[in-house]
């Protein structure tokens, strides 16, 4: 072979679907129409592995499931946020008035406005909002986006050390390499890729067991330990429990899930799902096709097999999440665990 001939590497990315296993299925009028494969992990109160199944130590990319570790650090980087404004930093919003308030209530507090924002514009993902929005002649805009708390929390740390905020999603401006570290270290892992997500922020590639270690330390943290890492970890996570509203929205299933529940759930786009019991108990998963519901029913499911949950409380879970198939107007079906 001659010397200027490569052989190309194979890409990085997650798991192959040879190693995952059928984790949900939607069923309509009777008839299995799509199976949902997928990996994911559990760990006990104890910080443990106690149930795995495909292959959770490859990686993934955790998407929005990353924003509490992204909390942390802004808080840690010197943003001075209240409990509501931690939790929006926290969230992926349906964008209705009082999400926006809390992002506005970020920014008004170091003289910024939505302009400053450098996640893309967007209408609100909630129903009422966006057409109340409409009928009065407003536009997209990047205060809309539902990941708009986490970058006000953002532009808070910069503003907080006179770091630049043009360039804040870089990641090689000083916030995102301070993510970097923090992301490190609650997971125990380090860095192997970085990407960019949806809003344009930086996404760092970690296993689902290195991402279910994060959410599980955040669980356990003490807003009394000896340790600023620790106590901001405790903040986030007990600030998002106590307003599960501000996470996502009012009916919305994240939200559901944690007052049905009164634990942690946390989705990100293309398949991830985070949640974490009043106790620890924590499970990640990432359904291979993408499908966000498929993820959040395996999880609720994967916790209730794992003893972390009573099945009766996982069930009424379930239900209040509304997992039905519509057809022709009415339920015809549901997406359903199958683990």
């Amino acid at each position: 072979m001659s010397d200027s001939v490569r052989v190309p590497r194979p890409p990085i990315g997650t798991f192959e679907a040879a190693n995952a296993v059928e984790l949900a299925v939607a069923e309509r009028s009777g008839f299995v129409e799509n199976r949902h494969v997928g990996s994911a992990v559990v760990l006990g109160q104890d910080g443990e592995r106690v149930l795995a199944v495909g292959d959770p130590d490859s990686l993934v990319l955790p998407r929005s499931t990353m924003k509490p570790f992204q909390a942390v650090a802004s808080i840690g980087a010197g943003a001075a946020l209240d409990p509501e404004q931690t939790a929006i930093a926290t969230a992926s919003h349906a964008g209705t008035a009082e999400h926006v308030a809390l992002v506005r209530g970020i920014l008004g507090g170091i003289g910024m406005d939505a302009s400053a924002l450098r996640c893309p514009a967007a209408l609100p993902a909630d129903r009422e909002a966006r057409e109340q929005m409409l009928r009065s002649g407003g536009s997209a805009s990047p205060v809309f986006m539902e990941c708009s708390g986490k970058h006000a929390a953002m532009l808070a740390a910069c503003a907080a050390n006179g770091w630049t905020t043009a360039d804040y999603t870089d990641p090689r401006h000083p916030l995102q390499q301070h993510v970097k570290d923090v992301v490190e270290r609650l997971t125990g892992e380090k860095i192997a890729h970085t990407a960019v997500d949806g809003c344009g922020a930086p996404v760092f590639a970690i296993s689902l067991t290195g991402l279910a270690r994060g959410i599980h330390r955040m669980a356990s943290a003490s807003e009394q330990s000896p340790f600023a890492l620790y106590r901001n970890a405790a903040h986030v996570h007990r600030s998002a429990r106590e307003h599960p509203w501000a996470i996502s929205g009012h009916g919305r299933p994240d939200t559901v899930l944690m007052e049905t529940l009164g634990g942690y759930a946390k989705a990100g786009a293309d398949g991830v799902m985070t949640m974490s019991t009043a106790d620890g108990a924590t499970v990640a998963v990432k359904v291979l096709d993408g499908s966000v519901p498929a993820a959040r029913v395996s999880a609720v499911a994967l916790l209730a097999a794992a003893g972390a949950l009573d099945k009766a409380s996982a069930a009424d879970a379930l239900e209040r999440m509304d997992t039905t198939i519509p057809g022709g107007g009415a339920p015809v079906g549901r997406m359903r665990p199958v683990v």
